[in-house]
């Protein structure tokens, strides 16, 4: 008994000593797996299949079409890269089809700004049957990862036991901070042992990665963003502490730009992954994703909510017998967001509420803004009623603050803030004007400028 309790007090110590200053809000990004798969069919496919120029024509979209510059930066591989093994045991790429290798991959990612992730699998073999890291390897494929620039690792958990996961990951996140390199740690441990305890020690978790998958893989549909969704509802309160600057819980990609998503739906689960302060990871096509899902990934007041810097995953407050459902996420500034949920599938529906039914203080007097529309809320107080009107399968969103919060700044300052990217190719056509000394509300007023490219997405314009 005293040699197990020496050696777990020695894992604790190594293990406190991991932190690696990484991901200290959600991460954004790209990812290739829902889209693209392990689609290795290059002489059929060339455009579409996983390859060393998918990903670098991945990586020319984040970095020219605006992604980078709102903090779209990890650009990341997943399964179906490997080419097997060397003389010495190191992990080498497909050579068709990453002729210049992971490095060279590397190498362009950062030149452009951006951060380069990659895959790999604790078990003898990935999910798709490519060569894993078993626990003799740990450390020479940390090492490899370093050694190319990597700049985070996903460690699945396919064709391993739980004895082999209890002792693979917190070897791996140790042999990660041992190379030098800063490389964040995604883990897949907590969904391989049911994503809940007394299988999945959370403290312990969040010691040793930076983000996890809890839960199932996300399918291109509706009905799998809410089965993830209902997941996480139901247990919010094991998950909720456990999120953090450093440490966040996973519900998988957006599936927004893709197939199985309706417009709203889309919406929705932009909102609804930002108010649980989950990793944006793209997965869709960048070269030819439509304006209207642009409009929606690149909103910048949506994403100045997901990288508040409190870091605090929002949880559902309120369920109606009407099926709307409420979410919150507390803010900095004492700012909140409000994501309002329409489950019904027959028409838009009225909801009447007021801030006071959903637990807000009486005596507040808030200033908001609704995300999706830039309608300015002025002047409501904790008692009045309001109404929303959400569409089936959709959601309004609200930005809001309490008027003694903002003192001398003005509300577009404190929207917007530092996230409103420039966008060169375009002259910004929309603004707000200050709030006048002793007016009641804001004003949206619309300047037309020629502009030879024609008019970029509202995301685009500079609030004045």
């Amino acid at each position: 008994m005293l040699k197990k309790t020496v050696l777990l007090l020695a894992l604790v110590a190594q293990v406190l000593m991991l932190e690696n200053g990484l991901m200290r809000t959600p991460p954004m990004g790209w990812l290739a797996w829902e889209r693209f798969r392990c689609n290795i069919d290059c002489d059929q496919d060339p455009k579409n299949c996983i390859s060393e120029q998918l990903f670098m024509e991945m990586a020319d979209r984040l970095a020219q079409d605006g992604w980078r510059d709102l903090g779209y930066v990890y650009l990341n591989i997943d399964d179906c890269w490997i080419g097997g093994r060397d003389a010495k045991g190191r992990l080498m790429p497909d050579a068709k089809r990453f002729p210049h290798g992971i490095a060279f991959l590397a190498d362009y990612a950062h030149s452009l700004g951006l951060k380069l992730g990659i895959y790999e699998d604790l078990g003898r073999l990935t999910c798709m049957g490519y060569p894993g890291t078993t626990l003799d390897k740990v450390e020479l494929d940390a090492e490899t990862f370093a050694e190319w620039k990597v700049d985070m690792l996903k460690l699945d958990g396919c064709y391993s036991t739980a004895k082999e996961r209890a002792e693979g990951y917190p070897k791996m996140a140790a042999a990660l901070n041992a190379t030098g390199r800063p490389i964040a740690f995604s883990c897949s441990w907590p969904a391989y042992e049911g994503g809940l305890p007394p299988k999945v020690n959370y403290t312990l978790i969040t010691e040793i990665c930076n983000l996890w998958r809890n839960y199932d893989d996300i399918q291109d549909s509706w009905k799998s963003v809410t089965s993830i969704l209902d997941w996480f509802v139901k247990h919010q309160d094991i998950l909720q502490p456990v999120a953090g600057p450093g440490h966040w819980n996973d519900p998988d990609m957006l599936l927004i730009g893709n197939f199985g998503l309706s417009f709203e739906e889309s919406r929705a689960q932009m909102a609804l992954w930002t108010v649980l302060a989950a990793p944006l990871f793209m997965s869709t096509d960048l070269r030819t994703i439509s304006l209207q899902n642009i409009d929606i990934l690149q909103n910048p007041l949506m994403i100045k909510i997901h990288q508040d810097p409190l870091g605090i995953q929002g949880r559902r407050i309120f369920k109606s017998k009407s099926q709307i459902e409420v979410f919150k996420k507390p803010l900095s500034n004492e700012a909140s967001a409000l994501v309002f949920l329409n489950r019904r599938t027959d028409m838009p529906y009225r909801f009447h509420s007021s801030l006071l039914e959903l637990k807000f203080p009486r005596s507040g007097v808030y200033e908001g803004q609704n995300v999706f529309t830039g309608d300015i809320i002025s002047g409501l107080k904790g008692d009045d009623n309001f109404t929303v009107i959400i569409n089936p399968s959709g959601v309004v969103m609200w930005y809001l603050i309490p008027i003694k919060s903002l003192g001398p700044m003005h509300l577009s300052q404190l929207l917007l803030g530092d996230v409103t990217p420039s966008y060169p190719k375009y002259v910004c056509r929309t603004g707000f004007h200050a709030l006048p000394e002793q007016g009641p509300s804001w004003k949206l007023t619309l300047e037309q400028f020629p502009v030879a490219s024609g008019p970029p997405p509202p995301q685009f314009c500079r609030y004045c």
